[in-house]
């Protein structure tokens, strides 16, 4: 899939979103850059060496959260994969995830981040969305834990999922969508 192919569900989900702007029309930026990988390799890093890859990438994200918003953008949707890159097994993969909670939950992470347990992705892109007063739209990664009553439920106990999130200008979560199992939340 082509990245403006990829990043099409992230826009049609964060337009979505919208709806809770009291104007007709708004103006919206899409952001891609080259993406800061880890060093290829299976083996599962520590999740502070996986936080400072995540926070190389967001520096690059944040000047163009800043950019957008400077110019009048109201949204910003940023790259999948953006924030950790693509070169991972499940289990090298894991360290990088957060638990997202369902939106419904009414949680700005910039003001709150120790509601849900650790969230550091996740308060600093609430962050961006609020110190800028604009719609941040980003993709990370989700974990759920299931046990063995789930037969869906992997060996390991847990589901993880390739999740757009969408935060708004005060920085409230307000939607997040699984792209795996098509698992589909928002509060507006």
């Amino acid at each position: 899939m082509l990245p403006s192919q990829a990043l099409l569900p992230a826009v049609v989900f964060a337009l979505t979103a919208l709806r809770a702007l009291a104007s007709d029309t708004f103006l919206a930026a899409v952001y891609e850059h080259a993406v800061i990988l880890p060093d290829p390799t299976d083996q599962p890093v520590s999740p502070s060496d996986a936080l400072a890859l995540m926070n190389k990438n967001m520096d690059v994200l944040e000047g163009a959260v800043k950019e957008a918003a400077r110019q009048g953008a109201h949204i910003i949707v940023t790259p999948e994969d953006g924030i950790y890159g693509w070169r991972f097994t499940r289990e090298s993969l894991y360290p990088y995830l957060e638990d997202i909670p369902d939106p419904v939950v009414n949680w700005i992470p910039c003001t709150d981040p120790s509601r849900f347990g650790p969230a550091p992705v996740q308060e600093r892109l609430s962050c961006m969305a609020r110190n800028n007063s604009i719609y941040v739209v980003a993709n990370i990664g989700d974990k759920k834990p299931c046990d063995s009553s789930d037969p869906s439920c992997p060996g390991d106990g847990r589901y993880q999922y390739n999740t757009d999130v969408v935060f708004d200008t005060q920085g409230k979560l307000v939607a997040r969508y699984h792209k795996v199992r098509k698992c589909f939340s928002v509060s507006l």
